[in-house]
């Protein structure tokens, strides 16, 4: 199999589960990657986002081969509009 052939027959799904491995390394059925697969793993991921990744964090390989590079204030920006509630609780004293 091809490069080419490896990404257009690798899907979303794949690709999870791949990036998972990359970034525990454990497969998500919980066993250990070996040092080849690991090898394996991360190409195919680093890949898979030099296609596909339109929308690059930082340090990842965006769409067409390069290496997003995000500034501090462009980071901050970035978490303070993703920032989202997930609960607030009122404090009481007793």
């Amino acid at each position: 199999m091809n490069i080419e052939q490896l990404l257009t027959s690798m899907t979303p799904e794949v690709y999870q589960k791949l990036l998972y491995a990359v970034e525990t390394g454990k497969w998500p059925d919980g066993s250990p990657l070996e040092k080849e697969q690991h090898a394996s793993c991360m190409q195919a991921v680093m890949l898979y986002q030099s296609k596909h990744n339109n929308d690059a964090q930082h340090m990842t390989v965006a769409a067409g081969g390069e290496i997003s590079f995000k500034s501090k204030s462009e980071l901050k920006k970035q978490f303070k509009n993703d920032e989202q509630d997930i609960l607030r609780v009122k404090e009481s004293k007793l």
